[in-house]
């Protein structure tokens, strides 16, 4: 998905949101949710709840869906995104959504800002990108549930995310300041700094490197592994200092595959800077490391 048109929301009326927000409701029952059962949820007449349903196919926030048995609809992404973005301009978190900063595998990234022009980051989670196999080998969200909307699972990583950054921004971690999170979006402090994949120089790299093991182990003291601790989620400022993103794959260190999980994220890293910086340093963490 491009960029969020937001100007469509000036022409969407309460009724549109309550239809949108049936067929969420709708949706946690029913793959395709049938007309007959918006209209009450959304408290309208049939007619006038058939009109705003094509309305919203035609602004691609439904799409109809039809199949051998059953006829409805379904929510997309920009539906999900406009019934977020509603959410968090009534609590009046943000005002105006800017640039997109950053396309991922499984999310996307816009600068957004408040009614006082203060900037944040907006991080849409969209974990439909990757296929449902890949995803549940990876993350363990959804228990034994076999079927799974990706708006639900998209949901419930902001939900966890939003978790992992707030508990980890009281006790001093260097992770972005939570603000908020609605359904699948996170706002979070914008960040001043590169990813450390587009940094190709910096003046102390054994400083950096012992800076990103000591994050590690001091992670592995409060019980948790990042689980996807690289180059891609580790934002670097001017001054070297680092700041770690993306959390949702995050494990416990009483987890059975801990040790696996924290060798791989060292090993991240000393590779990552053996290639790119030529630094290569005999000290480097094991899980017996951990208090």
């Amino acid at each position: 998905m491009g960029k969020l048109n937001v100007a469509v929301l000036r022409y969407l009326s309460g009724q549109h949101f309550r239809v949108l927000t049936a067929v969420e409701m709708g949706m946690k029952n029913h793959e395709i949710v049938p007309a007959s059962l918006v209209a009450p949820i959304a408290s309208l007449k049939h007619g006038g709840c058939n009109k705003i349903l094509r309305e919203l196919v035609k602004h691609k926030f439904l799409a109809y869906e039809r199949t051998k048995t059953v006829q409805g609809y379904q929510l997309t992404n920009a539906g999900y995104d406009y019934l977020a973005l509603r959410t968090l301009s009534s609590r009046q978190v943000i005002s105006s959504v800017g640039n997109q900063m950053g396309v991922g595998k499984e999310s996307d990234i816009y600068i957004v800002a408040n009614e006082d022009e203060q900037q944040f980051a907006m991080k849409l989670h969209r974990l439909g990108r990757t296929s449902f196999r890949s995803l549940k080998n990876k993350r363990d969200y959804h228990k034994h549930r076999h079927k799974m909307s990706w708006l639900y699972l998209s949901r419930l990583a902001a939900m966890k995310e939003f978790a992992y950054m707030k508990a980890l921004y009281d006790r001093e971690f260097p992770v972005p300041k939570p603000v908020d999170y609605n359904r699948h979006a996170v706002i979070m402090e914008l960040l001043d700094g590169y990813p450390l994949c587009q940094v190709h120089q910096i003046e102390d790299p054994a400083a950096v490197y012992s800076e990103l093991m000591d994050l590690i182990v001091k992670l592995g003291n409060h019980g948790l592994i990042h689980g996807d601790f690289n180059e891609f989620n580790l934002i670097l400022d001017n001054d070297d200092h680092v700041t770690m993103i993306d959390f949702p794959q995050m494990v416990s260190t009483s987890h059975p595959n801990a040790e696996w999980y924290f060798d791989r994220d060292v090993n991240c890293i000393k590779e990552f800077f053996k290639k790119r910086f030529n630094y290569e340093s005999e000290l480097f963490p094991s899980f017996q490391d951990i208090r």
